[in-house]
């Protein structure tokens, strides 16, 4: 399954990205991984990413960040 996400944070040092998932106002999921072929510099504050879930799609860290887009 993949969904669509607003980027809240970055920490660079661990390539993993605290998300906003579309349709949540307040919940915010922190830990998801980054993928390698995604440069830093993408991952700005306020951008949409698609985020690839793994298994039932129901647990929002076991995820991959796989794309950026502009909002």
């Amino acid at each position: 399954m993949i969904a669509r996400a607003e980027i809240v944070a970055f920490d660079a040092g661990t390539h993993s990205a605290t998300l906003r998932y579309a349709g949540s106002r307040a919940g915010t999921v922190a830990g998801v991984p980054v993928s390698a072929a995604i440069a830093s510099g993408d991952m700005v504050v306020g951008e949409t990413v698609g985020v690839l879930l793994f298994g039932d799609g129901y647990n929002p860290v076991d995820a991959l960040v796989v794309g950026v887009t502009a909002p």
